[in-house]
């Protein structure tokens, strides 16, 4: 069958189904819009398109969330973040009353009160189902034709493919390798090298993951072995890159509007200018060249995964079954973001509206949104959850962009390491830059219309949204463990490693993936930037020979807009009693005058601000302004963990109060130590 032939049969299948369609049609009667309590109101199936132009709508911060909430509001409808009730119960309402009208109503008249008018009804009720059986036949006519014209375009296609293949325009039916390259470019899944054929059969030193703690490690081998030569195999398709600034800075550094970026560069706080990636490409090695080079240096295996190690006789095993010798292996695989059951397990028109963010492509397909003005749903109240809410609002409002909801199941923003009452400061604030925070809810059911999500609350809200991004936390790459034989924490995941970050002889972790024993806070798992560099450079000399324990205390932070930055170190954890000690600024002296000491409700916070005079100590439910101070997280009546807020450059001072381990009489004075009016 040729192409020709598979056009003229389309055709003639449309000329039929056209005199097929148009046979027997009656001119139905004019139809007037439906009227809901005296008012007109558009056909029911467009019920769903009201409230979309609300949604992209510019608003202040104060005023974030108004009747783009739902499908349709009452116009008297206030903010619906701070409505008791469901606020799309007025649009089921309304919707409820169409259909009816237009199923009920209507079959209700035929049956009883159009009889009533000249006694036409039964002649009325059967020209309107000839009509309909008529309108029924077009419809089908129409779907046969367009069925048609789909399948003999997918013919068509097929018959050029094969066409195509069969010349090869000379190659004897393969692919254009140019054309093939080009095609792997563009959909960003392209190998280097090509093939894992071309990867060293043999290295010294090789690390599986391309990520901070790998880097890391890479540079403390080279400044130990001045020409060794390491393989980096990693999954993902870039260069070795730092993940803060995708959620921060990214976000505040204005960038080409070039999709996607070439070179992610952006400002940090201090002003200074830097790339996300680590160094440029030219910095690394072709993988082919490895061998070769009489330098050394690192090569980076993009796009290849590790499906096994075996450690005792020094080899990995890649998922497409090519194997590679080592004298020495660090595991750092990272972390993967979770998702949701609600979302994991919906159908595909659903799912394509939900996403993770952890790479560049993510910050690549959310600024899309965000320039197109869309309204963004963030799911989670943690660090990236919470940084990237404050980070789009902020975009948005510099864009005249869409807006930005976030929604979570606990009280407050960061409530599993900030104390309740700075919790809920917190919330009021990020409310303030223009992020609408729904908390206490969590996601019921989500549905999909023609372009938008319906996110269903266990709250009775109702959102619609463009995009929905998942910021839950992660779970730790560890799919090797159970071929590789390797331990892995029942608890808290991860790779199970001794002082000296080693699973195994000459097979190290560390970053996210490795679960370690600390002397002072037990076994951990830590997720921060801090830990990645510094756990990745102490097993970088270990795999030199070095075998140092690691004992490093690794510090966090996060910036929520201009106002919240702050710092933490040791065992930061809200479930644990808290001492906050706050400068007093000239309101907050004023109230504090009438105050004696009190606790908190949960007698585990005590909030302290001080001034020149003692501390006094204040109800932390009370309006304040907690503008710069110190947290003490207690286990045992010893600090475990400090959090400084609005404080930098201290994070020295807090690591050797947490290594002492010992206990304070007067937290106050502890806290004068790091000068909290300077």
């Amino acid at each position: 069958m040729s192409i020709w032939s598979v056009r003229c049969f389309c055709l003639r299948f449309c000329r039929q189904a056209h005199i097929l369609a148009n046979r027997r049609i009656i001119p139905p009667p004019q139809r007037l819009p439906l009227a809901v309590n005296g008012i007109i109101r558009p056909a029911h199936n467009s019920l769903y398109q009201m409230g979309y132009a609300d949604t992209r709508s510019h608003s202040t911060a104060q005023d974030v969330l108004k009747s783009s909430q739902c499908d349709k509001q009452p116009e008297k409808m206030n903010d619906p973040c701070k409505q008791p009730t469901d606020p799309c119960e007025e649009f089921d309402r309304l919707r409820r009353e169409s259909a009816d009208e237009m199923f009920g109503a209507g079959a209700g008249s035929g049956a009883g009160g159009g009889r009533g008018a000249g006694g036409a009804g039964d002649g009325d009720d059967g020209k309107k189902s000839a009509e309909e059986r008529d309108k029924q036949l077009k419809l089908r006519c129409i779907v046969g034709a367009l069925g048609a014209l789909l399948a003999g375009g997918f013919i068509a296609w097929l018959l050029s493919r094969d066409s195509k293949k069969a010349t090869g325009d000379g190659t004897g039916g393969q692919e254009n390798p140019e054309e093939a390259l080009k095609r792997a470019k563009i959909s960003g899944l392209i190998t280097t090298p090509r093939s894992s054929e071309q990867l060293p059969k043999s290295v010294p030193y090789l690390i599986i993951g391309g990520g901070t703690a790998a880097f890391s490690a890479f540079r403390a081998i080279k400044s130990n072995d001045a020409r060794a030569k390491v393989l980096m195999i990693s999954n993902e398709y870039r260069k070795p890159y730092m993940r803060p600034p995708l959620s921060k800075e990214l976000w505040y550094t204005p960038n080409p509007n070039e999709d996607p970026i070439k070179d992610y560069r952006f400002k940090q706080w201090t002003g200074s200018e830097r790339s996300l990636y680590f160094e440029p490409e030219e910095f690394f090695v072709d993988p082919e060249k490895l061998e070769s080079s009489a330098n050394g240096g690192i090569a980076v295996a993009q796009g290849f995964a590790v499906k096994k190690v075996d450690a005792q006789n020094r080899i990995v095993t890649l998922n497409d079954g090519y194997q590679i010798a080592y004298d020495v292996c660090l595991i750092a695989t990272g972390c993967s973001p979770k998702d949701l059951p609600v979302f994991r397990d919906g159908p595909p028109s659903v799912r394509e509206k939900v996403m993770v963010y952890r790479t560049p492509d993510d910050f690549d397909q959310l600024r899309r949104y965000a320039q197109e003005k869309r309204s963004i749903t963030i799911v989670g109240n943690g660090f990236v959850g919470s940084e990237l809410a404050c980070s789009l609002a902020h975009y948005s409002k510099e864009n005249n962009g869409g807006r930005v909801y976030q929604v979570f199941q606990e009280k407050g923003n960061m409530s599993k390491i900030l104390p309740n009452y700075l919790s809920n400061w917190t919330t009021r604030k990020m409310e303030a830059q223009g992020v609408c925070v729904i908390p206490d809810a969590s996601i019921k059911s989500a549905t999909r219309d023609e372009s938008q999500l319906k996110l269903e609350l266990n709250n009775g809200m109702t959102l619609l949204s463009d995009i929905v991004v998942v910021c839950v936390g992660c779970t730790p790459n560890t799919a090797m463990a159970g071929p590789s034989k390797l331990e892995v924490d029942r608890s808290l995941g991860g790779f199970v490693v001794n002082a000296e970050l080693e699973a195994r002889r000459n097979l190290y972790v560390a970053g996210d993936a490795s679960c370690f024993f600390d002397p002072l806070l037990g076994r951990r798992r830590v997720e921060h930037h801090d830990h990645s560099v510094v756990s990745g450079r102490l097993a970088g000399e270990n795999m030199t020979g070095a075998k140092k324990p690691y004992q490093h205390q690794s510090m966090f932070w996060s910036d929520l807009g201009p106002e919240i930055g702050y710092e933490g170190i040791g065992l930061v954890d809200s479930s644990l009693p808290t001492v906050g000690v706050f400068a007093l600024s000239s309101d907050s002296e004023k109230r504090a005058e009438n105050h004696s000491e009190m606790l908190a409700e949960s007698k585990t916070d005590v909030v302290k601000e001080i001034g020149d005079s003692p501390g006094v100590t204040c109800d932390p439910n009370e309006e304040a302004n907690y503008g710069k101070g110190v947290i003490f997280y207690l286990k045992n009546d010893k600090i475990v963990g400090i959090l400084l807020w609005n404080l930098f450059n201290r994070i020295g001072l807090a690591r050797t109060i947490i290594n002492q381990n010992k206990n304070y009489e007067d937290l106050n004075e502890v806290a004068k130590l790091f000068e909290i009016h300077t």
